[in-house]
Formats: structure tokens, C-alpha cells, sequence
């Protein structure tokens, strides 16, 4: 007898959102907590009383000594019980486009993804403490942002396409418009399950998120005899993987810590040829970043990079930014930072806390689609995506009721 492959579970739920009569929505969202600095997250918290800023990256309070943890969930309590935010009566799904200033849209919708062999990661993850994320879980019992979740299944978006006016429509400080449906048509609600089974799901962004939701998973399940339950799932903000849906943006490496009698550009060597392309301005290196060159940029100036003829085939890679991490490893000791911004790159060579920033071109997303379907993880910081989803659109507080048992496939 043949034994079925799992696949992708994708319930309805009943999300918990702001009360637009008693907030303004714009002045309570916030970006997902791994791209808040100090200096955002304080203007976020004096923004408002209520910004989710509040509960995603929680201080503690010094007066009543309670830890940062029991202040967010106290604070998640108070909210729900004075209803600000108010949950939905029934599990539905919540349809999500992001409108950048240029036109461009992602339309994705949020349900909640079940954790299991079908979901894939995109990447490899580089070490980083998961405590705080299980820490807040535990206290809240909520998943307060979304992970980004991409389905390999075409023709997902037509399953919700959004109609009529949105539920909630923000904008946040980029000029991004973010719009959000409420989807409780039993109908609906069938088509959009069955296309997120038809196909594996790859995680976009969020990937720690999801490792902590997998702990906490495991966690509860060993503490009430290994029953199901809405722990088994996590919030996902689920777009197709289609050109028309991913706008992805590189993640550029900037090196430090060098000997002073190094040459930057030679670490290169291996796999790239160089040719000076000007001063290290901003002028020079803005024209490298908007013309989409790859490019080193130095003290000394900004330098064109081109692949070597058989450098992808001796690395085993069709991606740049394996070619970079490889040969960076060529120096362990050298310790390297990210960033999706080429004005952050040079700033650092710049301001010398960098000797060495490379600027990478985007992957495309057939890559993105073949390394998946090739269960293959591309490297750590490979892909930005962009804009991201807000936290506070909708959150999910984990009661129990992620859709009729009766629907699951």
C-alpha cells in the first residue's frame, strides 16, 4: 500500500486586530522585529500607547518588576479584554497587497501554516539566540508577526484575489500602503487550502520565527502528551512564487577587521576579475548600485566585478553571493556584516569599520524556485524581500481554533 506525502496545511483563524474606531491603524503598526533598531523602536513606543511595537520588542518595567515577557502578555490581555483589539467571530483568512511608492504590489494572503516536512527552507540560517522569540511566545500565546511563506502552487492568487474595499489599509513610514481583506466564505476558504496542499511551501523570511514556533511546538506537545492543537501552527503571510508577486533585493557583505597589509579586492581573486571603476563617492558607487553591477568598494575606490569563466562551475553554485561567501572564508577571522542598503555599504568603508564592502546583484526568482524545487538552501543572507509586512495587521492568538477539523486535508 502506497503512503501519501504529507503535505502543506494552511488553516483559516481567528485573527485579533485593532479597533480602527479607537486607534489609528498607521500609527500602530510596525515593521517585524529583526529590522527595529534602538533608535526605530524608540520612535515607534512614543508613536503610540498601542503601537505592536509594544508587544514585539517589549522593555521590561522597572516599577512593578515584572520581566519583559510578562509585560507584553499583560499588556496583550488588557488589550483584549478592553478591546483593541478584537478578535474575528469566525477563523477566516486575510488577504494582504503591499503597494510600494512605485506601483509595484505583493499580494499574499495570512492564515496559519502547520509545521511538518513540506515546509522548506530557503537558506541557511547563521547562528543566532532564539531564546527571546520562544521567551515571548511562551508568555503571549500569540504569533505577534508573520512569517513569509512562498507556494510553489501557480494560480494561488487568483484563489483569493481581493475584492470590494479592504478591512484595514495603512501606510507606513517608507510610503508603502498596506491593505488587508477579511475572507470567511467557506468557499473561499476551500480553494486557498487546497492550493497551499497542492504544492510545497518554501519559507521566504522568518525562518528563526518558524524554528521558534517548531520549539514551542515540540515543547507543548511533550507537556500534554503529544496532542494536537493551534500549536502546531504558526502565522504565515502565504504569496505565490511568481515573478509578479517577489520583488527581492540583494543583501550586501561588508568585511572588517582586515590586516592593514591586505588588499581587499585580491581576497576576490579566485573566483572574480576586477577592473577600477572610479573614487569610492557616492556618485560612483550609486551609479555601480542603480545600473545592478556587482562591485567591490574600498578606501581606495570602487572596482567592477565580472565572474570568472568556470568559477560557478568550480564552486558548485550558480549564485554570486556563494562565489563572495566562499571566498571569504578564506579569511575567518575577518568578521562580516549585511545590509540591503549600498548607502549603508559605503558609510562603513567610509567611516572605517569596513576595509571591504561587496555589492551584490538580486537573485531572480527562477533561481529562487529551482533551488527550492531542488530542496537546496541557498546561502545565509542571500535575499531581502521587500516591502515587509507589518506587525499589527492582524496577530494570532493561539485559542485553540485554527478552522474546522472536518476541512483538514
Amino acid at each position: 500500500m502506497c503512503q501519501s506525502l504529507p503535505v502543506p496545511r494552511f488553516d483559516a483563524f481567528r485573527g485579533a486586530r485593532y479597533d480602527t474606531g479607537a486607534v489609528n491603524l498607521g500609527q500602530v503598526i510596525a515593521p517585524p522585529y529583526d529590522v527595529v533598531g534602538p533608535h526605530e523602536r524608540d520612535v515607534l513606543a512614543h508613536r503610540s500607547a498601542y503601537n505592536a511595537i509594544h508587544l514585539e520588542l517589549p522593555e521590561a518595567e522597572l516599577g512593578s518588576g515584572r520581566d519583559r515577557y510578562v509585560a507584553a502578555a499583560d499588556l496583550l490581555d488588557t488589550w483584549l479584554e478592553r478591546r483593541i483589539l478584537v478578535e474575528d467571530p469566525a477563523p477566516c483568512f486575510y488577504p494582504y497587497r503591499m503597494t510600494a511608492p512605485d506601483g509595484t504590489t505583493t499580494t499574499g494572503v495570512v492564515g496559519a501554516l502547520a509545521m511538518g516536512d513540506d515546509v522548506l527552507p530557503h537558506e541557511e540560517t547563521m547562528p543566532k539566540p532564539k531564546s527571546d522569540r520562544l521567551d515571548l511566545l511562551r508568555a503571549t500565546g500569540a504569533n505577534l508577526s508573520p512569517i513569509w511563506g512562498l507556494s510553489l502552487t501557480s494560480g494561488l492568487t487568483e484563489t483569493f484575489a481581493p475584492e470590494g474595499p479592504p478591512a484595514e489599509e495603512a501606510y507606513d513610514d517608507d510610503g508603502v500602503r498596506h491593505e488587508m481583506w477579511v475572507v470567511d466564505d467557506p468557499v473561499v476558504i476551500a480553494k486557498v487550502r487546497a492550493a497551499v496542499a497542492a504544492s510545497p511551501v518554501v519559507i521566504a523570511d522568518g525562518h528563526h520565527r518558524y524554528e521558534t514556533a517548531r520549539a514551542y511546538r515540540d515543547e507543548v506537545r511533550r507537556a500534554n502528551g503529544d496532542r494536537p492543537g493551534d500549536h502546531d501552527l504558526v502565522m504565515a503571510l502565504m504569496v505565490e512564487l511568481a515573478e509578479s508577486q517577489l520583488h527581492v533585493q540583494a543583501i550586501h557583505r561588508m568585511v572588517g577587521g582586515l590586516a592593514p597589509d591586505t588588499d581587499p579586492v585580491g581576497l576576490l581573486g579566485r573566483y572574480f576579475d576586477a577592473v577600477h571603476a572610479g573614487p569610492a563617492t557616492e556618485r560612483v558607487v550609486g551609479a555601480l548600485a542603480s545600473s545592478g553591477s556587482l562591485a567591490a568598494v574600498t578606501p581606495l575606490g570602487a572596482w567592477l566585478l565580472t565572474v570568472r569563466a568556470g568559477a560557478f562551475e568550480e564552486a558548485g553554485t550558480d549564485l554570486e553571493a556563494g562565489l563572495v561567501d566562499l571566498a571569504l572564508r578564506e579569511v575567518p577571522e575577518a568578521p562580516v556584516s549585511y545590509t540591503p542598503a549600498w548607502q549603508e555599504a559605503l558609510r562603513e568603508v567610509g567611516e572605517g569599520r569596513a576595509q571591504l564592502a561587496i555589492l551584490l546583484r538580486p537573485v531572480t526568482v527562477s533561481q529562487i524556485s529551482a533551488w527550492a524545487r531542488a530542496r537546496r538552501r541557498m546561502p545565509p543572507k542571500t535575499t531581502y524581500f521587500s516591502p515587509k509586512p507589518r506587525t499589527g495587521m492582524v496577530l494570532r492568538v493561539l485559542s485553540g481554533d485554527t478552522g474546522p477539523e472536518a476541512d483538514r486535508p
